[in-house]
């Protein structure tokens, strides 16, 4: 037996604000990160938004620091490109 499912299609589906999109668009470019040491010898990234900086994770590396950075950038990447709507990842003959 088949079963057929109603689904919403892709413009029915809330859309990411602008101000949403150009944030990520922002978290993209490794220029808007840094690393800094804290007292207790642990590295903190922070993103610069809006001229400000914000932390975002801890690590006890440096190494760790920047693997969590650039997680967050391929993160957001992805974000984006989901943005272009459904992909197709398979077809049947």
């Amino acid at each position: 037996m088949t079963l057929f499912y109603s689904t919403s299609t892709w413009s029915s589906q809330p859309q990411v604000s602008d101000e949403t999109k150009a944030l990520w668009e922002k978290a993209i470019q490794k220029t808007n990160w840094r690393i800094v040491q804290l007292p207790n010898g642990y590295y903190q990234t922070e993103f610069n938004k809006d001229n400000q900086w914000v932390d975002i994770t801890r690590r006890e590396t440096i190494e760790g620091a920047e693997q969590a950075i650039d997680a967050s950038i391929e993160h957001y990447n992805k974000k984006l490109g989901f943005l272009k709507g459904p992909k197709v990842v398979k077809t049947f003959e």
